[in-house]
């Protein structure tokens, strides 16, 4: 395989996937997730039928109006979370609104999964922020691009690398070293270097 052998390219499963990646990275998609997931339980439970072997359970009530609008605004809100992220503040407060209403209006916020799934997501998208861009890397030393990052904290020393032998350590010859220990003749008299009496 040489230098000049082209690159094979990647599938059509990785290239979708990093694209989806990328989408998702530029939006608050888990809120919108959520919020949409919250609508849905909101929604629907109001209009089901549930069927225990030959007994049917039928929830919709005079509430059940209030409980689409409510969930087909969430998911409205969950979609406007994907693609207008200018509105993500104003769509996570009213998302958060609607799941506190829905406690009242919908079966108890669909049985409390819708209310907890529409909580989350309006959470999320009021507390969610833009990425900042990366900014350009200033030339290295051997002006290269991409030098090593500095270090946030400003007591941090960047390590050079040593360019010269070092000299091995000889001690000081010609005179002894000062010492801070009490001399043995000191004690001989009964008094310690500072002048007191030496007990014992």
């Amino acid at each position: 395989m040489s230098a000049e052998t082209p690159v094979q390219s990647v599938g059509t499963f990785t290239r979708l996937r990093l694209r989806f990646r990328a989408w998702r990275g530029n939006r608050p998609f888990w809120a919108g997730l959520f919020t949409l997931l919250g609508g849905v339980p909101i929604a629907y439970f109001p209009y089901a039928t549930l069927k225990l072997g030959t007994m049917s359970i039928a929830m919709a009530t005079t509430a059940g109006a209030g409980s689409l609008i409510i969930g087909v605004l969430l998911v409205t809100l969950g979609l406007t979370m994907w693609f207008q992220q200018a509105t993500r503040v104003f769509a996570g407060v009213a998302a958060i609104v609607l799941a506190l209403v829905s406690l009242v209006v919908s079966n108890i916020g669909g049985f409390i999964l819708g209310f907890l799934f529409a909580l989350l997501g309006g959470a999320l998208a009021v507390s969610w922020a833009p990425g900042v861009p990366p900014q350009p890397q200033p030339l290295g030393e051997g002006g290269t691009e991409g030098g090593a990052p500095l270090a946030a904290d400003p007591d941090t020393a960047l390590l050079r690398p040593v360019t010269e032998e070092p000299t091995p350590y000889q001690p000081e010859t010609g005179h002894e070293a000062p010492s801070d220990r009490t001399p043995e003749n000191a004690w001989a008299g009964g008094e310690d270097a500072n002048g007191g009496s030496r007990v014992g």
